[in-house]
Parts: C-alpha cells; structure tokens; sequence
C-alpha cells in the first residue's frame, strides 16, 4: 500500500479490504484508511469492492468514492427526503439537478425570458478551522456555480452563525469569516447584498457560513453542467489556476465532525484563494460566452466549476449527466509542482478552475482565448487553459439499469480509475434509523406588576432581568447581539459595486436590485427588481424543528413581501448535526418535512394553483458542538419580483403625523424569541403561522405597495412588536406613539406578550387619506389589519396597551443602544 496521497508519487497497489477483514480487525482497517485520507467507513470500502467494482480498488478509487459519496456530495444519508420539495414550476427555467437553478423574473416584448441564477452552498467546516480562508473560498465556489451556466454574476449574500458571542474563540472566527467575505467578494467585483447574523452556542464549534450567490441570463444563453446530446469524442478542457495539494479531500472533511483538536492537520483540506485571478476568469468567461452564442453554440457544449472533488469530480459529472464516460489523462493536467500523487491530482480541490465539455474543434480556439488572449500564464504563475481528456461512449449499463459509460482515469500509462460512470456519481445511500426524542419544553413563569416584568426561577438568580421596566427590556432586545444593528458586518462589505443595488442591506427587510439597468437590455424590463433575502431564526428549530422549517420559509416571503417584491422561487442549505445519530437525524427529517410543507401551501401570487418551488440548495450534516447538534438550521433564500424597483419601499419611518397599521394579530409565541432568551430560557410556544392566511397577507400587502399607498413597512420577527416599531424609528428619527387595543392581541394575552412575541406580521406606515383604501383592500381578500397609531416629531418610542402607559422610552437612547449593541460586543 502506497503512503499518504498528499506526500507519494508512485502508483499504489490495490486495497483488498475483503482480504484484510480476514486477518484484521475493523478498528485496524478504519485506520488504514484514515491515515491514507480515505472517506470511507469499513463496510463502505467492503461494498464497493464486493459489491460494485467486483475487484479491489486502487487508492485513487478509494480517495474518489470517499469524496463524490460523501454527505456533500451524493446526499447519501440526505436524498430521500429531498424528493418532498417542490421541484417544478411556472418560474423555474432550470430546476435542481445542474450547478445551479434558475428562476424567470421577466419577459420581453418578444416573450423571451429572462432569468435569475441562484446557488446555495455552505463552507462550515473551512471556516471553523480557518476562517479566512474558508469564508473566502466559500464565495469563489459559489460564485463559479452562478457563472458556469452562463450567467453575470450579479450579488452575493451570506448567512452566518457562530458560537456564544462572549467567547473570545466566536469573536475570532466573526471577524475572520467576516475578512474572507469581504477580501474575497469586494475585489471579484460582485456586491454583497445582504444576509442573516445569530449567535448562539450550538456554533460554538460548528460554525455556519452559507452562501447565496445570484446571477442573471436571457433563456438563450444557459450553458449546462453536462456534456450534451452527441458529445462523444467532445474534449475536456481545465482552465484556471495550476492544481495544487491546497483543499484535498475537502468535501469528506465537511462531511465529517469538526475536531478542534486537529485543527493544523484540517488545514491541509481548505482550499487557498486568489480573488484577483477570480476576476480574471470570470472576465475572460464572458468574453467567451459572447463567442460561443455568435458560433451558435451555447447548447452545444458544457461546462462545471471545480469544487468538490476537483478534476475528477466536475469530469465525471459532465459525463455522467448525460449518461456518457469519461477518460482523463492526468499527465496533462498542469500543476504548481511535479511529485504529486495522481489521487491528489486527480482531487484536490484547488481554487479558481473550471472544466469545458467541447467539441474538439472548439478547442484550439478555448484555448488560445485564455492562455494567449487572456494571457493566463501571465496573470498568474502556472495558470492555463489544458485540454485533460475526452468524453467517451455510454455504452455500458448499471446493475440497475441505468445508461452510462466507463470513467477511466490514466496516470503514467496505468489506469487508476476504472468503473462506471454513474456507480461513481450516485454514491452509497442510506436509510438512516431516526427517533422523536420528544423533548418536553416549558414555558418560563414571568409575571407582570404594573409597569414591571418578573422573572419568577429562582434557580437562576444571576438573571439580569428579574425585576424590570418594560423600557429597560425593550433597550436590552435593542441592544443584544441577535438584534442590534448589522453595520459592524455589512460596513466591510461593498455593495455598490456594479451600480445595481437600489436597496441594500440594512435599509428594509430585502434588498432590491434592478438587473437590468445596464448591458442593452430590452428597455420594457429596464425596471423590474429583483428581491432577495436569506433568513432563518436557529432558536425555533430547537423547539420544533418542524416549525422551524415553516417559519425559515414564511420569515423570508414576509421579507420579500414588505419591499413590495412577490416571491417566485427558493433555494435552501440545509444544516443539521449528525445523522448517525437517531435524534439528529429527526432533527433533519423534521425540518425538510416543515420547508417541504410550507413550500408546497404556498400558492405563487401570479399562478394559480402552483407553489413555491426548490430550484437548488445543499446539505451540511455532522454539524456538533460538544457531541451535541448545532441548532437546527434549514438556510432558505427566496427570489422575488417587483414589477418597478422605483415602487420599492424601506422600512424606515417616513414622516410625522402618518397612520401605523399592524397586520399579524399577537399571540403567545414567545418561544425561541429574544425575549425569553434575556432570561436564559427558550420557552415552547414557538411560532405557529398559518401558511396559506400568511399567503393571503403576503398577497394583499405587496397589493398595497404595489398601488403607493403604504410608505414604510417592516415584519415583526426578532423582537417582536416593540422591536419591530423601535427599529422603524432610527434612521430618520422619527417617534410615534402606539395605542394597542384589545382587538389587536389574543384574549388574555399578558402585555409583555403583546409587545416582545415574534407572531408573524407587519407594521406599516401610511399617509392618513390612504388608510381606508388599505383596510379595505385588506378586508376584500379577508385579512386583519389594526389602525394601531401614529408618527411624530417627538423623541420618543410611546407604546400603550388597552390604555396602561408601558414602554416611554427616549428614541436617541433606544437608537445609541440598537446601534453600538453588536459592536461592542464585538
């Protein structure tokens, strides 16, 4: 047997595990094959060999099974349950399948159709071990799935999670990840509009990076991530930068538990990135794709970015997708240096490369384009354009019965690949076992004295809150790390780099983007926007991983929604702790049975009896803190459409002596929120929102802006009420003094319910010779809306409930509070 694949260059000889059991224990195997960096399990390397190669395999396959059939790559304890989401759909151009999906957004004159490209993917594991770099190459991966279909790359967002925020570790990894996102995206040239921010110390050694990158292509243009019809005899092109050791086995560490205390020996496997040649690439890709469409030949070629897996990964799956083989000549392939082992060649996940599926007559013309036109060599050492084999024949069948062909890898002059194309691509499934743990939650025993909030555990006497004023808790919700301002984030960001961006991140619950402002697009689309928002609250999957699911979904459509944008299509990450583990592994079930339910009782405004489709995503399992699961945490990021971007509104207060309208009657739903969290409590009654009434508000609500009649607009989510209404008042300073009565809340309802649940809705802002028109239009489609109060010039937050004076809080304290909350923190 060879030694370490990162550190031997000579071809190995075969593994014959079934051999081995013979002679030695499971224990003694499974280190062999950690100490060859093989992501196999025993029994996975037996069946492999005894079941589907029919022989022993080489390290390389070993090495290649280990990383294509990992959780990240075949979804092998994830797939079944994917099949729930919804998949199809009027707005889905491209469904899931390919490197990204793509969602219509709008039509020409000439009815053709523009779209919008959406990836999501996670890099969790790299940046829990070294932030930077993990949160940077998080970015250039994603953004190269949005580009290899043929799209501009338009804007980034990012969901992140980290550990206890008084942990100097979870400050560390906040501020590296935050440098990678930004050394990373500002230079490539591509704004960062948005995403989400928790703390909580599920993360606090499973931290989360998802990233969302989005795109935009006319329905001519779309360049697939597999070779096409007729394609034998097509040649594989690498581009990009020299293949290096950096990021071996990559996708298996993300597919594994983080051990912090291997963190040196993890490092090898976070690939390094190079933002400026990023840039590059991408330049020389559209330049590119402006060729093939003048030969007409955008549909006859593919093309895939190189993550996981590297070389043989993308090459397989070009293949593979079209049901053909593959053969790879690594001795072609240029590298940094010369002595790698063919299975690092072959899998590293080296940054910044992608792979052509062309004609061979296409390819002396790929080639000169980038390594003498774009001057590759040049720009950067050891960059290039190489051609590294040729698709082959699917003309072998599976033991299922599936076409395909033989993916054949030479190294040398020796094979070190032999199988079938598709036994690689379709991995090892599992039925994973999964159990209920039915987990009791209890609500916490607070009580209200008049103008008081107590807090009545004694077990927990260090509480800071057990005797407070409604102001004092209202200023601590302002001011905690989940709530504050994002600004010590987004400030690291640029936003405005390709002059798109009409609202940006912070400004209202969305950001908006007109996509085609520039670039010669038809001038009748010049105007529609593009929403987007990623969100989901982790504390609610702690309760109820189901609703957690729910309200990941709905959260993000009120977003969309409260822009004025109509949502159109989704993508999620899906993050969840280990599925070996029957109670984890609930976990994950339940929360792809709550995104799958929501989706699919979610009726699309414009098209009747459809709903909400999935179009692409990622699973990131294993995901543990101390042995326990990382909160549970279904990513969702939703495509919306605003039909004139100049109709987009924020959520900031506008004016004094307005109407404030408040949709979402209050109910107890106080669990997972903030709120119970000051406390150190989680509660159980989180919320419950009925998706197709939510629908019905969204509809009405987009309706309104839509018609001018609403002037700011905010949800109601982290902070409840109180929170919601505070954070209206800060940019322009403007107070307002609010009058809940009876009709607006549940009966019964404690007062410090009424003003911190996080019960879905709005607060709205309008002009007092529109509210009639507003309630109207609401009671037509048979939603609730409360006249609640009123804007004005004072400096103050003024909040009644049925007539007692609760919350009187001066709005520059409330603001300075809110603002320097998370940056002093940090």
């Amino acid at each position: 047997m060879s030694q370490n694949p990162s550190q031997n260059n000579s071809s190995p000889t075969n593994f014959d595990f079934v051999a081995m059991q013979k002679t030695m224990s499971n224990d003694k195997i499974q280190t062999i094959l950690k100490d060859h960096k093989i992501a196999l399990t025993v029994d996975e390397a037996i069946k492999i060999q005894a079941e589907i190669l029919m022989r022993p395999p080489t390290l390389a396959e070993c090495v290649l099974w280990g990383i294509q059939g990992s959780e990240h790559c075949s979804y092998k304890s994830s797939r079944p349950f994917l099949k729930q989401f919804p998949t199809t759909g009027p707005t889905v151009m491209l469904g899931v399948g390919e490197d990204a999906g793509i969602i219509e957004i709008a039509q020409d004159n000439n009815g053709k159709k523009y779209g919008i490209v959406i990836s999501h993917e996670s890099h969790n594991s790299p940046s829990q071990v070294v932030p930077y770099e993990g949160a940077a190459t998080g970015i250039g991966g994603n953004v190269r799935d949005v580009n290899c279909m043929g799209a501009k790359v338009i804007g980034c967002s990012d969901s992140l999670r980290f550990g206890d925020i008084d942990r100097a570790k979870s400050r560390w990894i906040h501020h590296g990840v935050v440098e990678g996102v930004a050394g990373y995206g500002n230079p490539i040239g591509v704004p960062n509009i948005g995403g989400d921010l928790y703390y909580d110390s599920s993360f606090n050694s499973a931290c989360l990076v998802n990233v969302v990158t989005l795109g935009v292509i006319c329905e001519d243009e779309i360049i697939h991530s597999h070779a096409p019809d007729n394609a034998v005899g097509y040649d594989l092109i690498l581009i990009g930068k020299p293949t290096d050791n950096s990021g071996f086995g990559g996708a298996s560490f993300s597919s594994q538990n983080v051990d912090e205390t291997k963190k040196e020996a993890n490092k090898g496997a976070v690939q390094e990135p190079n933002a400026f040649l990023k840039r590059h690439i991408l330049k020389a890709n559209y330049e590119l794709y402006k060729k093939l469409k003048k030969l007409k030949m955008i549909n006859q070629i593919g093309f895939k970015d190189l993550g996981a897996g590297g070389i043989a990964c993308a090459s397989v799956e070009l293949a593979d997708g079209n049901g053909y083989g593959a053969e790879i000549y690594l001795d072609k392939v240029h590298t940094t240096q010369e002595g790698y082992d063919p299975a690092v060649i072959l899998c590293s996940e080296t940054q910044e490369r992608f792979m052509w599926a062309v004609p061979s007559s296409l390819s002396p013309m790929i080639v000169e384009h980038y390594n003498t036109i774009f001057d590759f060599p040049n720009v950067s050492k050891g960059a290039m354009a190489s051609v590294v084999g040729t698709i082959t024949a699917g003309d072998k069948t599976s033991a299922k019965g599936e076409k395909t062909g033989a993916y054949t890898v030479i190294y040398k002059g020796q094979k070190i690949i032999d199988a079938l194309a598709c036994d690689i691509t379709r991995g090892i499934v599992y039925d994973r076992p999964y159990t209920d743990p039915k987990t009791v939650f209890v609500e916490p025993s607070i009580t209200i004295n008049g103008d008081k909030i107590r807090y009545n555990n004694q077990i927990k006497p260090q509480s800071k809150f057990q005797n407070k004023s409604f102001d004092e808790v209202l200023l601590a919700i302002l001011g905690h790390e989940n709530v504050a301002s994002r600004l010590p984030v987004y400030e690291n960001f640029d936003k405005n780099v390709q002059g798109i961006v009409v609202i940006e991140a912070g400004e209202a619950d969305a950001c908006v983007l007109q996509p085609f402002k520039y670039d010669n697009y038809p001038t009748e689309i010049s105007n529609i926007g593009l929403v987007f928002k990623q969100d989901n609250n982790p504390n609610y999957g702690k309760i109820s991983p189901y609703w957690g699911g729910v309200n990941a979904v709905l959260e993000c459509a009120r977003n969309i929604s409260a822009v004025g944008g109509v949502p159109l299509g989704l993508s999620d990450c899906l993050n969840f702790g280990n599925p070996e583990k029957p109670y984890q592994m609930w976990a994950f079930v339940e929360g792809v049975r709550g995104v799958s339910a929501a989706c699919k009782s979610f009726e699309l405004k414009d098209y009747p009896n459809n709903c909400l489709p999935v179009v692409s995503g990622n699973v990131s399992l294993y995901k543990e803190t101390d042995g326990k699961s990382i909160a549970p945490s279904p990513m969702i990021g939703i495509v919306g459409r605003i039909s004139d971007v100049n109709k987009a509104i924020k959520m900031s207060l506008q004016k004094p002596d307005s109407k404030l309208l408040l949709v979402g009657k209050r109910k107890d739903e106080c669990g997972g929120s903030t709120y119970y969290s000051l406390f150190g409590e989680l509660g159980a009654n989180v919320p419950m929102p009925n998706i197709q009434q939510t629908v019905r508000e969204i509809n009405v609500l987009t309706d309104c802006i839509e018609a001018g009649l609403v002037l700011s607009c905010h949800d109601i989510s982290d902070g409840g009420l109180a929170g919601c209404i505070s954070e209206m008042s800060f940019r322009n300073s403007i107070g307002c003094q609010i009058d809940l009565l009876q009709d607006a809340f549940e009966n019964s309802l404690k007062a410090d319910k009424i003003l911190f649940s996080e019960t879905g809705g709005w607060i709205l802002e309008a002009n007092d010779n529109n509210v009639e028109q507003v309630k109207n239009l609401f009671a037509s489609q048979g939603v609730e809306i409360f006249e609640i109060g009123t804007t004005n010039d004072g400096n103050k937050i003024q909040i009644q409930v049925n007539n007692q004076n609760l919350i009187n809080l001066d709005l520059q304290t409330a603001k300075t509070t809110w603002t320097n909350g998370l940056r002093d923190k940090l």
